[in-house]
C-alpha cells in the first residue's frame, strides 16, 4: 500500500483506475473536472483499460452509463451541482433499470444566483432518485468509498446505483496524505461484474421499456426492499475492507458519544470542523453523529444511538425552501419521533454557497443549544 498526498480528485480517479471499470463517461463541471481530467490522463497513457467517452453534456453521460451497464459493463461517472440537476431525469432511469453504477458528485451550491462553491443542496435534492448516497469527510475516504460502492452496487441482493458525495473545493481541491490500495487486494475485494440480467444480442430482452398501473408500483416495492438491504450490504462492505485495508466503515461514525448530553449532527467533510472544535472545547458531554449514509437513511441506528440524549443540533448545507427546515433535520426529527424521552432538537442551516462554517460558529452553536435553543437557526447569516 503507497502513501501519495493527493487532492480529492485524484483519490477518486485512484479510486476508479484501482476497480478496473469498463465504460468511464466524462463531462466536465467545476468543481468535478479535476477527476475527469485525471481519469483521461489514465486513459492516454494505458493505465486504465476503460473506454472514455467524451460526452457533450451531464444527461448524455448518465446515459452512456445507462447504456454501457446495461449490457454488463461497469461504469462510472462523475458530475456537480447543476450538472446533477441536467441529469435528473436519468437518475431515476438508472436506479429504475437497477443498474449499479457508480457516481462521484463533488457538492456545489445550486444556482440562481450563480455560484461555484460547496454545499450539499445539489445531491441532497436527488435524495429520493432511488439511488444509494454516501457523504464523506476526507480524501482517504473519498477513495475507500468509491471502491466500496462497486462492491455494494453489484450485490446481486441489492442493484441499486451509488452517489458518492465529496465536499467541491474542500475535498476535491485539497491535498491529504491517502493510502492507495494494491491492485491485487482491490481485485480480492472487488470481483469482476457478472450482471444478474443484460443485454445480449443472442439472448434478446428489453430493460425499463413499460409498466403499466398494474405493475408500476410493484417495481417501486422492489426497488425499495433492495435499497432496505443495503443497510446490511454497506456495512458489510466496510468491515471486509477495514480488514482488508485497517479503516473499516459503516452507515454513520460515532464521536465522543458514550457520555454526550449533547449530540451534534453533520455530513460530510464539516464533520472535520466540529471535531477540531470539540477536541478544543474538551466537554464529554457534547459528542458528534456523523450521518455517512443519507440513502438509505438508517433512522433506526439513529434512534438507538441518541435515545438517552438530552438534546440534538443538526448542523447542514442545505435548506428545503419552503419548509424552512434542512433535510437532514428533518430525516433526524421523524427517527426520533415517539420516543418516551424525546431529546429536545434544534436544526442549523451553515455554509450555503461556500460560506466558511468556523469552530467558533461551531462553538456558538453548542452555546445556543445549551441555553434552549430550539426549531432551526442559520449559522453566520449577515
Amino acid at each position: 500500500m503507497a502513501t501519495d498526498v493527493i487532492h480529492g480528485s485524484k483519490a477518486v480517479a485512484e479510486a476508479v483506475k484501482l476497480c478496473d471499470v469498463d465504460v468511464i463517461a466524462a463531462y466536465p463541471i467545476t468543481p468535478q473536472t479535476r477527476i475527469s481530467e485525471s481519469l483521461a490522463k489514465f486513459a492516454a497513457t494505458g493505465a486504465i483499460r476503460a473506454e472514455y467517452i467524451k460526452v457533450e453534456s451531464e444527461h448524455s453521460a448518465m446515459s452512456a452509463c445507462i447504456g454501457a451497464s446495461a449490457t454488463g459493463a461497469r461504469t462510472f461517472t462523475a458530475t456537480s451541482s447543476q450538472g446533477l440537476a441536467y441529469m435528473f431525469e436519468l437518475l431515476f432511469v438508472a436506479s429504475g433499470m437497477r443498474l449499479p453504477i457508480v457516481m462521484a458528485n463533488a457538492n456545489r451550491a445550486l444556482s440562481a444566483p450563480l455560484n461555484i462553491w460547496n454545499d450539499q443542496q445539489d445531491s441532497v435534492s436527488a435524495r429520493d432518485c432511488g439511488w444509494i448516497q454516501i457523504y464523506v469527510e476526507t480524501n482517504q475516504e473519498a477513495l475507500d468509498s468509491v471502491i466500496q460502492a462497486y462492491r455494494i452496487s453489484e450485490n446481486h441482493e441489492i442493484l441499486i446505483p451509488s452517489m458518492v458525495c465529496l465536499d467541491g473545493y474542500v475535498l476535491t481541491h485539497t491535498m491529504e496524505p491517502v493510502d492507495i490500495p494494491e491492485q491485487d487486494l482491490i481485485e480480492k475485494y472487488l470481483p469482476p461484474f457478472k450482471p444478474a440480467l443484460s443485454l445480449d444480442p443472442d439472448s434478446p430482452i428489453t430493460l425499463g421499456a413499460f409498466a403499466n398501473p398494474s405493475t408500476y408500483m410493484e417495481f417501486r416495492y422492489e426497488q425499495q426492499k433492495a435499497i432496505e438491504r443495503s443497510f446490511k450490504a454497506i456495512e458489510a462492505a466496510g468491515k471486509e475492507y477495514g480488514k482488508l485495508t485497517g479503516r473499516e466503515y459503516g452507515l454513520l461514525e460515532e464521536y465522543n458519544l458514550d457520555d454526550a448530553e449533547i449530540v451534534l449532527i453533520t455530513m460530510g467533510s464539516l464533520a472535520g470542523t466540529v471535531k477540531e472544535t470539540l477536541a478544543s472545547l474538551n466537554d464529554r458531554r457534547i459528542g458528534l453523529l456523523r450521518v455517512r449514509a443519507f440513502r438509505p437513511f438508517p433512522k433506526d441506528d439513529v434512534r438507538r444511538l441518541l435515545k438517552d440524549v438530552d438534546k440534538v443540533a443538526v448542523i447542514e448545507k442545505d435548506i428545503s425552501v419552503g419548509l424552512g427546515e434542512g433535510a437532514l433535520f428533518s430525516e433526524i426529527k421523524s427517527s426520533l419521533y415517539g420516543l418516551d424521552s424525546q431529546p429536545s432538537m434544534a436544526g442549523f442551516i451553515a455554509g450555503l454557497g461556500g460560506r466558511d462554517v468556523t469552530p467558533e460558529d461551531i462553538a456558538g452553536v453548542v452555546k445556543k443549544v445549551e441555553k434552549g435553543f430550539e426549531g432551526t437557526g442559520w449559522v453566520g447569516l449577515k
